[in-house]
């Protein structure tokens, strides 16, 4: 198998909301928050049209990305038995994708995660992490994790406990570890955890701007460039209008966005980004080209609705 993710097991439930939900619902803009309390999150939910439901999770939306580009990869993520959990499995599995997971009825329900998306075409998110965010060192196959080239693991899946354990247990048996920072929400509740990873665990390593100036508190764009060429991986960060730059130790390599597009929503750009740019690593292209194929990837998905192609 090429690549292994190992993420939350997320269903994608994306409805269109205006400025004003977001404001009375006391939501900031293009962030993730997170619910603890399923009742408050189902208030959320009562309102609302659904547009469609996927099956999502970061990594989920950029292992299906590599699956559509003829990879060969599996997913590791909890669901319970329940509807959500079928259509999950369901999902992937139409995808191509070896779900490696067996789903039981749990105490908690399938992870949802809702995607509200302004007339802007930004995203906020709200997600309630159910069952997904019990996933367990038991529920990660050190075979599958060992007979893949390389492990995609998220940031969204790092907590304290038995996430923890899972996470360790994925980097331990691992041949390469590639990792998406996820959220700036997540780097700053987990920040000397993630810049312990970053600097001793992982090889790979995906983040925007904002995520990666907020990890090392950066002043300056040059900060990130000198911590990235310290570090002797492979250091990935998209930059919005600017486009994506790709640091390997004292290589630097950028790349412009396509101009022209028709943004309807940015859900899933940095997922498909990451699909893209794998695609080109672990099939042998060069950094210039792989992130040319991240940058394509993630133009085609914010001119449509959602996060899959």
């Amino acid at each position: 198998m090429k690549i292994l993710g190992i993420g939350n097991a997320i269903v994608d439930v994306i409805c269109k909301v205006n400025d004003s939900f977001i404001e009375q619902n006391n939501l900031t803009k293009s962030t993730m928050k997170l619910f603890f309390n399923e009742n408050e999150f189902k208030q959320l939910l009562i309102n609302l049209k659904i547009e469609k439901t996927v099956s999502g999770g970061s990594v989920a939306n950029s292992i299906v990305g590599l699956s559509q580009l003829g990879n060969k990869v599996g997913f590791i993520g909890k669901v319970s038995d329940d509807n959500f959990g079928e259509k999950y499995e369901e999902g992937l599995k139409k995808e191509n994708i070896e779900y490696i997971y067996s789903k039981k009825k749990e105490e908690l329900p399938t992870g949802t995660c809702l995607i509200l998306i302004t007339p802007d075409s930004e995203r906020t998110m709200c997600t309630f992490l159910g069952t997904a965010g019990k996933i367990n060192e038991n529920d990660v196959s050190s075979d599958a994790i060992k007979r893949s080239e390389i492990i995609l693991l998220e940031g969204y899946l790092w907590d304290e406990g038995e996430p923890k354990k899972a996470f360790d247990k994925a980097i331990n048996n691992a041949n390469k570890v590639a990792m998406s920072l996820s959220d700036q929400f997540c780097v700053d509740r987990h920040k000397p955890h993630f810049l312990e990873l970053v600097k001793n665990k992982l090889d790979i390593i995906f983040a925007n701007e904002q995520e990666i100036t907020s990890l090392i508190e950066a002043k300056n764009f040059d900060e990130i460039i000198n911590f990235s060429k310290k570090l002797n991986k492979l250091v990935v960060v998209t930059r919005g209008e600017k486009g994506a730059v790709a640091i390997n130790r004292e290589v630097v390599v950028e790349s412009s966005i396509q101009k022209n597009l028709k943004i309807v929503d940015l859900t899933g750009a940095g997922d498909l980004f990451a699909a893209g740019f794998l695609h080109g690593y672990v099939n042998k292209l060069s950094i210039k080209e792989s992130l040319g194929k991240g940058t394509e990837m993630s133009s085609k998905v914010i001119q449509q609705i959602g996060a899959r192609l």
